[in-house]
């Protein structure tokens, strides 16, 4: 059977230099923040182009770590995007704060930087909260629009938090996600674009004083050292295991694995396009020029619900593999529903639109021209 982000050949491909790296961790006896996790955390800021690397157990503790470095908690507004993941909006209830949700561009995914501005000032007007922190996620690879994002918030006196769990290896003219915010964050779950062999995840920033305090944070609030705790913090660490696993992947990623995904998506993209069959009604991923995306997903729109459901069940009986992220917007998450008005279930109607339509298919880095033809034709062959 087809797989939907094939770990396995991965691994069959690195074996010989992964089980090299993973024994030598595992006979060091430093498992926890032996020297890999240093290695890793200095290659990883290295290859995004910022100061300070700061690893952690998962990328949901990562926007947890930025939110208590800025002391972000009750009476403050965060603005974030209504189609995403829940840990981008879960982790502003954690800390106290309110979640404030913002629409979606229908070609992008990503957070409307108008629709943005329109919730700020909204916000202001009510004066109930504190603007505080836009939370700006990368969906599917691509970077949100950092350059509109940013004016935005520099207009508004908001801190920026990029969410590129999904983003790392995506790029804007030349600069690398993961850089675009005061703060940024990565994860690395399995099927993310540098996943390791359990949980992981990363903060990055160029604020000294804050990957201080990030630093003391993630190591139960220590102070000048680990059993001198100067403040209220976690267990978050990334194991030296996992930063050995890291440490072969990323080398792929940077050789090879990105331009591949690239390569899949182009395929993927020219099959759909020139085909006379998709009558239009599989529109494709949208890259803004000037814009990379490392693909974490690729993700089709299609007509309706009824469409897309029908068309992942042909796929499904073909057996390919295709998934929908996201099948519900988070402001009709049933968790958020004590903290938003009655009016709520009317928000963001490009997002909740999206939630109807999307569809993702199989897409990593090791997918033979044969597979990508076989789930294009499937696909095309299911909206005649």
């Amino acid at each position: 059977m087809m797989q939907f982000r094939d770990l396995k050949k991965q691994y069959s491909i690195l074996k010989a230099e992964m089980d090299a790296a993973v024994l030598e961790a595992m006979a060091s006896g430093a498992y926890i923040m032996g020297p890999q996790v240093k290695e890793l955390e200095a290659k990883l800021a290295g290859y995004v182009g910022v100061k300070h690397c700061l690893t952690c157990a998962n990328g949901t503790d990562a926007l947890t770590l930025a939110l208590k470095a800025w002391g972000i908690g009750p009476g403050d507004a965060v603005f974030v995007p209504d189609f995403t993941f829940f840990s981008s909006a879960e982790v502003i209830a954690l800390e106290g704060a309110t979640p404030v949700f913002v629409d979606v561009c229908e070609d992008t995914f990503n957070i409307d930087a108008a629709d943005l501005e329109k919730a700020v000032l909204q916000v202001r007007e009510e004066g109930k909260l504190k603007p505080r922190v836009v939370i700006a996620v990368d969906l599917f690879g691509l970077p949100a629009n950092y350059p509109a994002i940013r004016e935005v918030a520099d207009k508004y006196g908001l801190l920026v938090l990029e969410d590129g769990a999904q983003g790392f290896g995506g790029g804007i003219e030349g600069r690398r996600a993961c850089s675009f915010g005061d703060i940024s964050t990565t994860s690395f779950f399995p099927a993310k674009p540098l996943g390791c062999y359990g949980d992981g995840g990363a903060v990055f920033t160029d604020n000294d004083e804050w990957a201080a305090l990030i630093e003391s944070y993630r190591v139960h609030g220590k102070g000048a050292f680990k059993y001198d705790n100067v403040r209220i913090g976690l267990n978050s660490r990334l194991d030296t295991v996992q930063a050995a696993v890291l440490l072969v992947k990323l080398k792929a990623f940077r050789e090879y694995e990105l331009d591949a995904v690239n390569k899949v998506a182009a395929l993927y993209s020219e099959l759909f396009c020139h085909s006379e069959r998709s009558e239009e009604s599989v529109a494709t991923p949208v890259i803004p020029e000037g814009f990379g995306s490392s693909w974490a997903q690729y993700t089709i729109r299609l007509r309706d619900r009824q469409q897309r459901d029908a068309v992942q069940a042909v796929l499904k009986a073909a057996g390919i593999p295709a998934m929908v992220y996201y099948p519900k917007p988070m402001h009709l998450q049933t968790a958020f529903k004590p903290v938003l008005p009655s009016e709520a279930k009317d928000l963001c109607p490009v997002a909740t639109s999206l939630c109807e339509r999307v569809l993702s298919l199989p897409m990593h880095p090791y997918m033979t021209e044969e597979e990508i033809v076989t789930v294009a034709e499937a696909v095309l062959n299911s909206v005649q």
